[in-house]
């Protein structure tokens, strides 16, 4: 008998545990991630009753923090974890800086870029992304290049370009490596395999650099007459956050309205406790979303222009900056700039990054074509129509 019990207790929990997987499986079919909320998000009760996750409002502001800080690749995790500790964001244990290899698995972790995996597959979530997908690859990019560069010999020497460029043959990182104690060389990890990538000298990979950013550079004149676009293209950016403001300040107080009605009812005896409890928490959750979005609108409005003239600046003078810069400082520029840096068979290739990339086109539009005065002036039409 007791064996039988044994048995019978095995197959109900093996029941449970198979029951519980296709609920998860069929939560994750739904874009709703399902198990326990990761740092930066909680666990609620959606509108339909499921369980599903949402921002932490406490902690999820750092965990975006930190994928921008890292992606700059002028930090070690342990460094990060300083950063994170200094915003707020401990390890709940000790109360000292998070374990860097809870780091480690923050910045792996694709649920943040809103799309996770499950079970080998890969689904798209329903809940906020805390960051893009561009920066979560950026950050894998220098995750793999940190890893990288661990097989090669360690050296107190800060390289510029070390973990930035990936091999156009393999794929690998280019990590850099200094000969006769005075040249820099850069090559292929080799980390999957043989490599047929040779040497190169850190002199012509700067050089490709530089070309590169000066792709970006215009004349005086085209700088000041974008600043003063900006200008006057604030008031129609400002009209739409304030309409944005409006709508939303409008359904946060339909569900203030909401909560007080049925408040009342429920002095009055109309509905219980418990139903006023689970609709009161759900408006509350959603009023958090709106002033939250409320606040996002008041921020870009406010530094529309201010961010809008500084990546118009930084662009006129991407190439003069990259020439004057420490190693740190160069990497920073490039990594903030570019994106996919390729070396392969001596020639760099790289993608510009939002919105330098519509500035790239507009440059080699106007210093190809014809009409409105050339590249310096502002009315030549690659100006106005980017």
């Amino acid at each position: 008998m007791h064996g039988i019990k044994v048995l019978m207790a095995k197959n109900y929990i093996d029941n449970l545990s198979e029951e519980a997987r296709k609920g998860q499986l069929e939560k994750a079919e739904q874009g709703i991630w399902p198990s326990k909320a990761p740092l930066g998000y909680r666990n609620v009760t959606g509108l339909n009753g499921k369980k599903i996750i949402e921002p932490d409002p406490e902690f999820s502001g750092t965990i975006t923090h930190l994928f921008g800080w890292y992606a700059t690749g002028t930090l070690s995790l342990k460094q990060l974890a300083a950063e994170a500790q200094s915003a707020g964001l401990v390890y709940r244990r000790t109360g000292g800086p998070l374990p860097t290899s809870n780091l480690h698995a923050i910045l792996r972790n694709r649920l943040y870029t809103g799309d996770f995996d499950w079970n080998g597959r890969r689904y798209v979530g329903r809940h906020q992304p805390l960051v893009s997908r561009e920066l979560w690859e950026r950050v894998q990019g220098v995750l793999d290049g940190r890893h990288a560069s661990k097989s090669g010999r360690k050296t107190k020497r800060d390289f510029a370009f070390s973990g930035l460029i990936k091999c156009g043959h393999c794929g690998c990182a280019l990590v850099g490596e200094l000969k006769k104690k005075r040249y820099v060389y850069y090559h292929c990890t080799g980390y999957k395999g043989k490599c047929p990538e040779p040497y190169v000298r850190e002199e012509v990979v700067s050089e490709q650099f530089s070309a590169l950013l000066g792709r970006l550079s215009f004349g005086d004149e085209v700088l000041s007459w974008v600043r003063t676009a900006l200008l006057e293209s604030h008031a129609d950016e400002q009209k739409e956050h304030e309409a944005a403001i409006g709508r939303l300040q409008g359904e946060y107080d339909r569900l203030r309205h909401r909560l007080h009605a049925m408040y009342v009812d429920k002095l009055d005896g109309r509905i219980d406790g418990s139903f006023y409890t689970q609709m009161s928490e759900q408006w509350r959750t959603e009023q958090d979303k709106i002033a939250r979005e409320i606040a996002r609108h008041q921020a870009a409005d406010r530094s529309y222009l201010e961010e809008g003239a500084q990546l118009i600046e930084l662009a006129h003078g991407a190439q003069r900056l990259f020439a004057k810069q420490e190693a740190q400082e160069q990497r920073r520029l490039l990594n903030f700039v570019l994106s996919n840096s390729i070396w392969k068979d001596g020639e760099l290739t790289a993608t510009f990054r939002q919105p330098f990339n519509l500035i790239a086109e507009a440059t080699a539009a106007a210093s190809g074509g014809e009409g409105g005065g050339g590249l310096n002036s502002p009315g030549h039409p690659a100006w106005l129509g980017n």
